[in-house]
């Protein structure tokens, strides 16, 4: 029997048993003929999974034929047509009809899912981030290629054509010598309530929702969605709707690694709520002997845009203009005067891109491989574990630290900024300060910090019995 064991439910409510090894697990599912049916399974509908659906069945030769949710109210709801309804995800994975997996659950749950499924033969969509966590996302990257399977990552962007028009145009030096990029998330978010202790919907199942997780009661007064903003099971906007900026602000540059060195402020700032994510926070990260850097801003108040990007932009320095994208479908590029001299715009087909790969059985066709996902989540994560490890600190020993910090932007600059932008939402930083972390260093090959164990304790984290993601040897 293998020892890539997959832990399934048995309908027994436990949080230590364990389970029978599937006897499929090398089994490999797939269309056998270009115009041969896929079925697909979707995992989480509440929301983006709706999309999945919708962007799944009756296209590209696909049906789907399961809906899976830890919330019978919300599963059964999207289990129309003669859709098969289950709550938990292992059922899905042992059923040997189903070829493909749509993931859209939470995000503690996105590499668990994804690495189940591959060890089960099914080809995986999974939505950003990811992974929760820098080892998590390696771990998909081991199981896709170690089973073979395709694995795409919902950062859809990469298949607009407004963005791979912006990145040719840049590749061509369209912009001069660009080595300088900018995440903008300027998206408005509200206090999500007290804290306090709250009860799972009735219709939730909630031991299968926390899943991998530890044990935790709820404390946020909205159970849905509001998960993003505990660290516990979410990533904030950092991993959230920056991951969508970060990751073609990363593509654009050509970096194809962990950052080398990470630098990240903020705090959770304007409200005292039941979230611990920071609302406010840059993130910087340098590559390439520094000779690289991506910004990534965060801003959860009210804000003005910077260069026409808000609540999702980016933009490209280069040496002879700029190119900003302030929409995931459209985008410029100007001059150094400000002239406009070339607009992108058009939208395009992720799922088709996805379904393509897996009737060619070719990775290497995807617009947003597995690779792709886990060094775009790793900026996230890493410049949250730099900021979750900092302390308090005003803005002049702020400003003190990030000018020894040497990176392509003006740093002091874009604190400024922030700065501006925070006593406009009436923010008292000496009641309500930053929080700095120190600088980090990584070994880009271990995809380890290398000046800071307390760092390297969060590359992962504790997994809760049944639920434990395959070790490296095991996957």
């Amino acid at each position: 029997m293998s020892n890539n064991k997959i832990l399934r439910r048995s309908f027994i409510k436990s949080t230590a048993a364990a389970f029978a090894a599937p006897a499929f697990l090398q089994c490999v599912h797939g269309a056998e003929s270009p115009n041969e049916q896929l079925n697909v399974a979707v995992l989480g509908v509440r929301s983006r999974g709706l999309n999945n659906v919708e962007g799944f069945d009756g296209k590209h030769g696909c049906k789907v034929t399961t809906i899976c949710d830890v919330d019978e109210k919300i599963g059964q709801n999207a289990a129309r047509g003669g859709k098969k309804f289950v709550r938990d995800s292992r059922e899905v994975f042992d059923d040997k009809n189903i070829d493909l997996v749509a993931i859209a659950t939470p995000n503690h749950w996105h590499a668990l899912g994804a690495v189940w499924a591959m060890q089960a033969g099914k080809d995986v969509y999974v939505e950003k981030p990811v992974s929760h966590n820098i080892d998590e996302s390696r771990r998909c990257v081991q199981a896709a290629r170690k089973y073979n399977r395709i694995c795409q990552v919902g950062t859809q962007n990469r298949s607009h054509k407004s963005n791979q028009e912006a990145i040719a145009f840049l590749k061509e030096g369209g912009i001069g010598e660009c080595n300088l990029g900018r995440s903008i998330c300027y998206k408005p978010r509200k206090s999500i309530g007290g804290l306090g202790r709250y009860e799972a919907p009735k219709s939730v199942d909630y031991d299968l929702w926390q899943g991998p997780a530890t044990l935790r009661p709820i404390t946020r007064p909205q159970f849905h969605y509001d998960w993003h903003w505990q660290y516990h099971w979410g990533n904030g906007d950092m991993g959230n709707q920056a991951a969508h900026q970060t990751d073609i602000v990363r593509w654009g540059l050509g970096v194809d690694t962990l950052p080398e060195q990470i630098i990240s402020y903020g705090g959770r700032l304007g409200y005292i709520d039941a979230g611990d994510v920071a609302n406010t926070q840059v993130g910087i990260h340098l590559f390439d002997g520094g000779k690289k850097t991506i910004v990534t801003e965060i801003r959860g108040l009210p804000s003005q845009s910077y260069r026409g990007a808000g609540w999702f932009g980016l933009c490209f320095h280069g040496d002879k203009g700029y190119i900003v994208m302030n929409s995931y479908t459209k985008g410029a590029a100007y001059d150094k005067d400000g002239k406009k001299i070339k607009t992108f715009s058009g939208s395009g087909d992720h799922y088709g891109n996805f379904v393509a790969a897996v009737r060619k059985r070719d990775h290497t066709i995807l617009n947003a491989d597995i690779l792709v996902g886990h060094y775009s989540a790793a900026l996230a994560h890493t410049a949250t574990i730099a900021y979750r490890i900092g302390k308090p600190s005003s803005v002049e020993e702020i400003k003190t630290e990030l000018t020894k910090h040497k990176s392509l932007d003006n740093n002091v600059e874009t604190l400024d900024r922030m700065v501006a932008h925070l006593k406009k939402n009436g923010v008292d930083l000496d009641k309500t300060p930053l929080q700095l972390g120190p600088v980090l260093t990584m070994d880009q090959k271990t995809e380890k910090f290398t000046n800071n164990d307390r760092a390297n304790g969060w590359l992962s984290r504790t997994y809760r019995a049944p639920f434990v993601l395959p070790s490296e040897k095991d996957v």
